[in-house]
């Protein structure tokens, strides 16, 4: 249950329905020091900074334990899960699968080597352009993803259950605006 009320700037608190006391995180109990040592001092930022910030930290835990149960750590998910997601036949150029996974070209050819030895991904020489090399999916770590991508989104479900639709989405929103006041801008991907 949320209090629509908020008695400070870092917005509503949550509170806990058996005792109606409100239950407060870390970076209130960070703020309020701020503002007991430096009252001149608004803190709004720092309370949204820092739940954006220690939020991460916590949601990364728990996909990188969801991931765990299935034996694979988050940046093989996210180069299976780019691949997946092209659509078929699943095939990427390795400068395409590197912007998409936003890793340098050398961190990326040690992850395809890494992925290709699992047998879950393939090397080729595109046949067109002899200079560019075509990164795919194999059959079983197309299978592999697709039932990894179900694990992901029910972990992700639980972490965000304490949220209702409403309120999803219109977080999302806001984050979005974040992203993009930040420079996080994405070009729509050329037409294969």
């Amino acid at each position: 249950m949320t209090d629509s009320t908020p008695t400070d700037p870092t917005g509503p608190t949550v509170t806990d329905s058996t005792a109606q006391q409100p239950q407060q995180d870390g970076v209130d109990r960070i703020t309020a020091q701020w503002r007991a040592v430096r009252p001149d001092l608004d803190t709004s930022p720092m309370a949204v900074i820092g739940r954006l910030s220690r939020a991460s930290r916590l949601l990364e835990r728990g996909i990188k334990d969801n991931l765990a149960l299935h034996g694979v750590e988050p940046w093989e998910f996210d180069v299976l899960a780019t691949l997946l997601r092209s659509g078929p036949p699943h095939v990427l150029t390795a400068g395409e699968l590197s912007a998409a996974a936003m890793v340098s070209s050398a961190a990326l050819t040690n992850r395809i080597d890494h992925l290709e030895k699992k047998g879950l991904v393939e090397r080729a020489v595109d046949p067109a352009h002899r200079r560019r090399v075509l990164i795919s999916l194999t059959d079983t770590g197309r299978e592999l993803t697709d039932r990894l991508v179900e694990h992901h989104l029910a972990g992700e479900e639980r972490q965000l259950a304490g949220l209702t639709g409403a309120e999803r989405d219109q977080l999302a929103g806001l984050l979005r605006r974040v992203l993009l006041t930040l420079g996080d801008h994405t070009e729509d991907p050329a037409p294969r």
